[in-house]
C-alpha cells in the first residue's frame, strides 16, 4: 500500500505555529503517514515581499519540525530551481509511490483554476481544503469548470467529494491560529516581540542571522 502523505507548500517566510498546528491536525484527521513541508523556490503567483534565502527558509523549517517524527522537510522545489509548480512536485512524488494529498486553504482552493495545469492535479492527488476565516467555502462547481466539476460527487460515508479518477477533496476545520508570516516580518522590522508566534528555535535563528530587518 502506498505511503499516504500530504504536501504543505508555501514560502515559509518564516514558518510559524499556524503552519505547524494546521499540519498536525490535517495529519491526524486524515490518517496520513507524514506531512511534507515543501518550501517554494520562486512562487508562481506574484509575491510582493522579499524572500529570505532558500537555505535560511529550509533551515527554519528543520528547526521547527525537528521534534515531530511525522513531519518531513522536502526541498524538492528548491532543488528543481526556477518557478515552483505544484503539478511538477505531485508528479515527482507520485512517481516514487506516494499517495499524495495537497493541503491548501479555502482562499487558495477557490482560485484553483489559476494554478498551472490545475486540472491534472485532480488526476494524481487528493486535496485537503482547510477552512479559513473570511473566505467562503465554495462548492466544487463554483471552483471548477463544468466539464471537470461533473466528474465529482459527494460521498456521505467519507464526508468528502470523490471524482472519477479515484481522488477526493476533503474540507476540514482546524484550530484557527490567526498568525501570518507577513505580520511576523512587520514586527521584526519594527523591533517588536514575535514570541509565541513561532517556535523559539526559529525566533533565535532569525535573530542570529538578522533576517527580516529591512
Amino acid at each position: 500500500m502506498d505511503m499516504k502523505i500530504a504536501i504543505l507548500g508555501g514560502t515559509f517566510n518564516p514558518i510559524h505555529y499556524g503552519h505547524l498546528r494546521t499540519a498536525e491536525e490535517v495529519r491526524e484527521l486524515c490518517g496520513l503517514d507524514n506531512i511534507f513541508f515543501v518550501p517554494v523556490n520562486i512562487p508562481p503567483h506574484k509575491y510582493t515581499h522579499k524572500l529570505a534565502p532558500a537555505g535560511d527558509r529550509t533551515r527554519m523549517i528543520e528547526l521547527a519540525i525537528q521534534d515531530n517524527p511525522f513531519f518531513m522537510l522536502s526541498d524538492i522545489e528548491i532543488r528543481r530551481g526556477g518557478v515552483s509548480y505544484t503539478i511538477d512536485t505531485v508528479t515527482e512524488l507520485t512517481g516514487k509511490g506516494y499517495r499524495v494529498s495537497i493541503v491548501t486553504g479555502t482562499d487558495q482552493f477557490n482560485s484553483i483554476a489559476t494554478w498551472c495545469r490545475y486540472h491534472e492535479l485532480f488526476h494524481h492527488a487528493d486535496f485537503v481544503v482547510v477552512k479559513r476565516a473570511g473566505h467562503a467555502t465554495r462548492k466544487i462547481e463554483e471552483c471548477l469548470p463544468v466539464e471537470l466539476a461533473d466528474k465529482f460527487w459527494y460521498d456521505e460515508a467519507i464526508d468528502a467529494y470523490m471524482n472519477s479518477f479515484d481522488h477526493r477533496v476533503t474540507y476540514i476545520d482546524t484550530t484557527l491560529l490567526d498568525i501570518s508570516s507577513s505580520d511576523i516580518r512587520r514586527r521584526i522590522r519594527q523591533g517588536l516581540s514575535v514570541r509565541y508566534l513561532l517556535p523559539p528555535e526559529v525566533e533565535e535563528y532569525i535573530g542570529a542571522n538578522r533576517l527580516y530587518r529591512d
